[in-house]
């Protein structure tokens, strides 16, 4: 049985994978800000954006948000970098000669990568939403502002019985085009409000129609018809509701999400994809660490001709490849070939398998 009583050895290895973690983290941190202040630096003195709004409303935002998002890397790479360096200097040989077996030395390991973990499913409940809030809300106002999108065939069900069907939608005015709204009764059509157009009204919160017809299907002979110029409704749909992507899901908590994801399955919205997408992510980010730690561990606490340098390459090799099927596996998702826990789970489960086998071989 291994025993889990602290050891001196385990702080040093704990204080070694903690402080390269976060030294890797400040000098890639640095370089992608660098990179990025040069691809938007034309948007900034464009739009006249003061330097406090610059480094401390978007980059003091944007760093939880790309810390989150690429710490498996973070953590490979680190796992990588000081464990090799502990090869190379005999320093695990010495462990394992002094008593420790292998699986005991990786105690240290997997409780900092625990640590890691916790504090990445943290920052992903509580700080990175509210982050993104105010992150996606800078670069609408000064990145993506002259950007139009327009969405065709939307259908909803935002209510019980309640159909609406737009032909599109221009987010330029804000105004859905070919506007109509269903209600139906015992699978049976009790009225139909039809529009030119709706165009959102965000001081009143409601939808301004223009050119509408208004149809009360009585059953009988004739039906009830009502036709005008002009007229306001207020229907559980805002345009809000036109913007979900990607992006906008990231800005909201958990709750939240949870409550966006069953709305937007009861109106059969395909939108619903992006915010699955993202609850997965969010549990299967942290998770990583773990995989990833156990896997570089594997790959480098043997001693090899030639220094650390073919591990760093292999490992970020491997941590940019997880990344990369991290990322392609949401296509599974986008083409509804897989649900979205399966797609996002799909990457975690298949180095899961390689770190096994590594790890199997790797105290021999």
């Amino acid at each position: 049985m291994i025993s889990l009583k602290p050891r001196i050895i385990d702080r040093y290895i704990m204080k070694k994978f903690i402080l390269t973690f976060f030294i890797a983290l400040l000098l890639i941190i640095g370089i992608v800000i660098i990179f990025d202040i040069s691809e938007k630096i034309d948007d900034f003195v464009s739009n006249h954006v003061s330097l406090q709004e610059i480094v401390f409303t978007y980059y003091l935002n944007f760093i939880p948000y790309f810390v989150n998002m690429f710490s498996p890397l973070f953590v490979f790479i680190t796992v990588i970098v000081f464990t090799s360096r502990m090869a190379a200097n005999s320093e695990i040989v010495a462990i394992l000669s002094g008593g420790i077996s292998y699986h005991r030395m990786m105690v240290p390991y997997v409780v900092s990568a625990a640590m890691i973990a916790l504090l990445s499913l943290m920052l992903n409940m509580f700080v990175i939403p509210r982050s993104n809030e105010i992150r996606v809300d800078f670069e609408a106002r000064y990145i993506d502002h002259n950007k139009v999108f327009r969405r065709d065939n939307i259908h909803y069900q935002i209510a019980p019985g309640q159909f609406v069907y737009v032909e599109s939608f221009n987010s330029w005015n804000n105004t859905a085009y070919r506007f109509s709204l269903e209600s139906v009764e015992q699978n049976r059509i009790v009225s139909k409000l039809s529009a030119d157009s709706a165009v959102w009204d965000s001081t009143a919160q409601a939808w301004h129609l223009r050119n509408y017809v208004i149809r009360d299907y009585t059953g009988g002979l004739r039906d009830q018809v009502r036709i005008g110029d002009q007229l306001d409704t207020v229907i559980a749909l805002t345009v809000t509701d036109f913007y979900r992507n990607s992006k906008t899901v990231e800005t909201l908590r958990a709750r939240a999400l949870d409550d966006l994801i069953r709305t937007q399955k009861m109106r059969g919205d395909a939108n619903v994809m992006y915010s699955q997408i993202e609850k997965q992510r969010r549990m299967t980010l942290p998770f990583s660490a773990f995989i990833l730690t156990i896997m570089a561990v594997a790959l480098t606490s043997k001693k090899k001709r030639g220094g650390i340098g073919w591990n760093i390459a292999i490992g970020i090799a491997l941590a940019f490849l997880y990344i990369l099927f991290l990322r392609f596996s949401e296509m599974f998702v986008y083409t509804a070939t897989l649900p979205a826990w399966a797609a996002l789970w799909l990457p975690n489960l298949i180095y899961t398998l390689i770190a096994a086998v590594l790890y199997k071989f790797a105290p021999k």
